[in-house]
């Protein structure tokens, strides 16, 4: 699964082909679910830049219901959580990397998982959900809210966790992103790319100041 990542400005420069028209995105060493976040998603065929909620969410969702932060591809032409958003909303969200972790005697150790010198390209679906507090013709009533696609992490070599997300490499950015391909398609297109990048990915142990939600900085990703 993902359930934690890292963005930083450096993040803005290993994603020229997504991030190249866009200002440097803010330093977040401790991205965690209910946080707003960078994402990139095709508007009227135009990019843009906009912040979203961290944990998806649909008009038909109440107040109490758990708002989850992963899709499985496996699932997300078949859900009736995910079906319209895969077919018409999907987004690019940007990462240095991510964590997982491991359970050891002494406690849950976090690693950092990432691309050595890239950065990912995670596959989102974005959902929007409208604001109760507002009236119904405050432009700003409609919120936006993302959740991660992940898939099968055995692909990775010397994976932490049964999951991961499925990332996208910059040559399918366009055909993610449009809406030139049945949803049928870009199951394939994701998988395809989800692997290739897998088979970079790297990791290493990191201080367990990361399992705390309220650390950030550079510190968290440095190698013990």
């Amino acid at each position: 699964m993902c359930g934690r990542y890292v963005v930083t400005k450096t993040v803005t420069n290993l994603l020229p082909d997504l991030l190249g028209d866009f200002g440097p995105l803010p330093d977040d060493y401790n991205v965690a679910p209910t946080d707003d976040v960078p994402v990139v998603r095709d508007r009227h065929g135009e990019r843009e830049l906009v912040p979203v909620t961290w944990g998806f969410r649909t008009p038909w969702m109440s107040d109490k219901q758990k708002r989850p932060i992963n899709a499985r591809i496996e699932t997300v032409t078949s859900s009736g959580m995910w079906r319209k958003a895969f077919a018409q909303s999907r987004c690019i969200v940007p990462a240095l990397g991510y964590y997982e972790w491991t359970v050891t005697p002494t406690g849950k150790q976090p690693h950092f998982i990432h691309d050595p010198g890239h950065a990912l390209a995670m596959a989102g679906v974005v959902g929007l959900w409208p604001d109760p507090t507002k009236p119904e013709d405050d432009p700003h009533r409609w919120k936006l809210s993302m959740a991660v696609i992940t898939r099968d992490a055995h692909v990775a070599p010397g994976e932490v966790h049964d999951r991961m997300p499925a990332c996208l490499t910059p040559d399918v950015f366009d055909a993610w992103l449009g809406d030139g391909l049945s949803p049928v398609e870009l199951v394939h297109l994701l998988d395809e790319s989800s692997v290739r990048v897998a088979h970079q990915l790297e990791h290493y142990e990191v201080s367990r100041e990361v399992n705390s939600v309220r650390n950030d900085g550079p510190r968290l990703i440095e190698p013990l």
